[in-house]
């Protein structure tokens, strides 16, 4: 199954946690339910915080480009350890350059270009789809370091 497909498939129902974005305080939403489930899942607090970090970059994100979007993030399971996968998406203006989103230090807003990247160096699957005026899908899932 590649990374992509297994997005695609039907998240755990009982673990699924759904957030429109569309301010400041939906950020903060899906900061604490993200670190909600990833310490129920058993991630410890170090990785909490990556997980933590990554979507709030994602949320951010879809305010500042696209205005309002959706976060869904569920326990899912990886090379026989637990996960949790986020999938961000929105129909923004979407990202004309993906290649170049992705490098270190680019930034269409002034920033500090950690954005994308840096979710990208938080998580074990990063998958990106994207392309002008059609908005903007991200799919990232971590992986529990220790067996089920």
């Amino acid at each position: 199954m590649s990374d992509l497909e297994k997005f695609y498939l039907k998240p755990d129902k009982n673990t699924l946690k759904e957030i429109i974005v569309e301010n400041e305080w939906d950020i903060v939403v899906a900061r604490q339910e993200g670190r909600e489930l990833a310490r129920q899942i058993g991630f410890n607090e170090v990785d909490q915080a990556r997980i933590t970090t990554a979507l709030s970059e994602l949320a951010r994100n879809i305010v500042s480009y696209a205005g309002s979007g959706q976060i869904k993030m569920w326990k899912g399971e990886s090379q026989g350890r637990f996960s949790i996968c986020i999938i961000a998406e929105d129909n923004g203006p979407g990202i004309q350059d993906i290649k170049l989103a992705l490098q270190d230090g680019y930034s269409t807003s002034k920033g500090l270009g950690a954005g994308l990247p840096g979710v990208k160096r938080l998580v074990d699957t990063f998958f990106i789809k994207s392309k002008a005026g059609q908005g903007c899908f991200v799919a990232i899932e971590k992986i529990l370091r220790r067996n089920l």
